[in-house]
């Protein structure tokens, strides 16, 4: 399965909604499937993007994880991330060579803020 960045900070937006700071169970993201988002949730508590369970039995079809909670990483790439008009200026900026790792997201990302703030990078 590729890694889908745009699925990434929904399910970082979704629980950042959640009023009390915990994902809100059951947990989904619509126009995702379950595979999809807990395959997603699993690469993202292995980066420390957020808190987790992994519930995964012998008789799960994948990986079965559940979201909790941000981490301050996750807060950290969702406060570039959040604006729209950044995301997508990232998206074509990252675009150009296929895929990066995150941290090239977050450089990028953070470099798009500065230029918003007239500060230089």
């Amino acid at each position: 399965m590729r890694r889908n960045m745009d699925l990434v900070r929904k399910i970082l937006m979704r629980i950042e909604d959640s009023r009390s700071g915990w994902a809100e169970q059951p947990f989904g993201i619509e126009g995702f499937t379950r595979e999809e988002v807990a395959y997603h949730a699993q690469i993202m508590m292995e980066d420390g993007l957020i808190e987790g369970v992994d519930v995964t039995t012998m008789h799960s079809r994948g990986r079965e994880v559940l979201p909790r909670a941000l981490t301050w990483k996750g807060h950290e790439f969702l406060d570039l991330a959040r604006d729209q008009k950044r995301w997508n200026q990232a998206k074509a900026i990252v675009g150009k060579i296929g895929s990066a790792p995150i941290s090239v997201w977050m450089k990028v990302l953070n470099d798009l803020v500065l230029k918003e703030l007239g500060v230089a990078s």
